[in-house]
């Protein structure tokens, strides 16, 4: 026997697999993948549709010690053949593929079956793969989904990730379909995070439409008393005192999963100053945070009211700030003319890319003539990373002709204190179109948030 085969049956298992990756390089193991040649075992693979697949103990043992304990170990199988029901065919020709070649091929729909695999037999370099795979990927549509796999095969750093992404996206990630095929156990534990960027209302209605699937999951009757039912504890999660008396009374009130006493409860917890205790938590979330963070920045000192607008005015001005915060819309000058209807577009541009990281469409009609300012928010506040430029851009089109305001002695830099004290640095630059700048125009205000 040569020194290099002696070392391959005698030696522990650290060091067989050592001796393999040093010695004998995988690639030449390719004409022994899925062949019978010198193999010594089998796999009956598949639940339904079953396939037979050839392997050789020896590669296998040098890969996984799992593999090594069921083939040489004190009790190894004395049979040629070993039954994985539990495993696709597809799946487990891919998983000998890696361990015969070192090669891969992945995607979404087989990463998480391969990540089982490669858990079962502990073949660890295939689970880092799989793994750099999902938090590459990972995004919007797939994290409720990966959150409940992370958990089952014991990822935390991967569970933490997918976490951060449904807090940062919270609205859009509980509108994909996956939000509704989560259990309960996960929904508890969404609505347990204190960092969820959603209003109580808006999660309220993505909850409700949960349990009339869960309601069809379960072959049940959909009724607000069996919705109920499938919530189990989760109902109490639900911050009810955080909601609007008009989004309780349009939303928890008619769909009839609360009783006549917490209703009665609630309804006085929100409305009087004296609030009554309720069993519903009143901690804000951090949406209900950005709506009572909000403050205004002021770019100009001064106001003029001889600017002329044409039909359609196209303006904007560069911004930075010097720490995380959540961009909510614009400040804007009206006309000296009275009930002037204008129509506004508003754009948030990452100057860099020149990638629109939000937009929307608003109406404004002008009351008295006079210089207040009107503001026009993003439907949902973005968040903005600090020291990265940003356009802040918008499009005013009006029919009447008119004398309007606009601001003089700009500031190229402002810094204000927020609510707790702390101060924020921002700075405007020109971006050499239309009429605004930083000296003078239009977006006197820039309309902001925080956590």
């Amino acid at each position: 026997m040569s020194p290099w085969m002696e070392c391959m049956v005698n030696s522990p298992t650290k060091r067989l697999r050592t001796s393999l990756d040093s010695r004998l390089s995988l690639s030449r193991f390719n004409f022994l993948f899925n062949n019978e040649i010198l193999s010594d075992i089998n796999f009956i693979v598949g639940k339904n549709k079953q396939f037979r697949i050839p392997a050789h103990k020896l590669i296998l043992a040098a890969a996984s010690d799992v593999f090594e304990t069921l083939f040489f170990g004190s009790l190894a199988t004395k049979s040629d053949q070993i039954k994985l029901p539990d495993i696709e065919p597809t799946i487990f020709l891919a998983f000998l593929k890696f361990i015969y070649t070192d090669e891969m091929k992945i995607d979404h729909e087989t990463v998480m079956s391969t990540l089982y695999v490669a858990k079962k037999y502990n073949v660890t370099a295939l689970e880092d793969y799989c793994v750099d795979y999902l938090e590459t990927n990972l995004d919007c549509d797939h994290a409720v989904l990966l959150l409940r796999q992370a958990k089952f095969f014991n990822e935390p750093e991967l569970a933490d990730k997918c976490l951060n992404i449904i807090d940062q996206n919270t609205i859009e990630v509980l509108a994909v379909d996956d939000f509704n095929d989560i259990d309960l156990e996960t929904l508890i534990e969404l609505l347990k995070r204190d960092t969820l960027q959603i209003k109580e209302s808006k999660l309220y209605e993505a909850v409700l439409r949960w349990t009339e699937v869960e309601c069809a999951r379960r072959k049940l009757t959909l009724t607000s008393e069996k919705q109920r039912l499938v919530l189990g504890p989760a109902i109490k999660l639900i911050r009810f005192p955080l909601m609007t008396i008009e989004e309780f009374n349009n939303g928890p009130v008619q769909s009839g999963l609360l009783t006549d006493r917490e209703i009665q409860e609630l309804m006085l917890n929100i409305t009087v100053n004296s609030k009554p205790a309720v069993e519903f938590s009143d901690v804000p979330r951090h949406c209900e945070k950005l709506i009572r963070n909000e403050q205004v920045v002021n770019r100009f000192k001064s106001i003029r009211n001889k600017f002329l607008i044409r039909r359609c005015i196209n303006d904007g001005i560069n911004l930075m700030v010097d720490r995380p915060i959540f961009l909510v819309g614009f400040g804007l000058y009206g006309s000296k003319q009275a009930h002037v209807l204008l129509d506004v577009d508003l754009e948030l541009i990452h100057k860099d890319t020149n990638i629109v990281c939000a937009s929307n469409k608003a109406s404004i009609q002008t009351s008295d003539g006079s210089n207040q300012t009107y503001k026009v928010k993003f439907k949902e506040p973005i968040k903005i990373t600090p020291n990265t430029n940003y356009t802040a851009s918008v499009t005013i089109t009006t029919k009447p002709v008119g004398c309007w305001y606009y601001g003089t002695e700009g500031q190229s830099q402002v810094i204000i204190n927020d609510l707790n004290g702390k101060p924020i640095t921002f700075q405007f630059a020109s971006i050499g179109r239309g009429f605004t700048d930083v000296i003078k125009g239009q977006i006197p205000e820039i309309i902001f948030t925080y956590l």
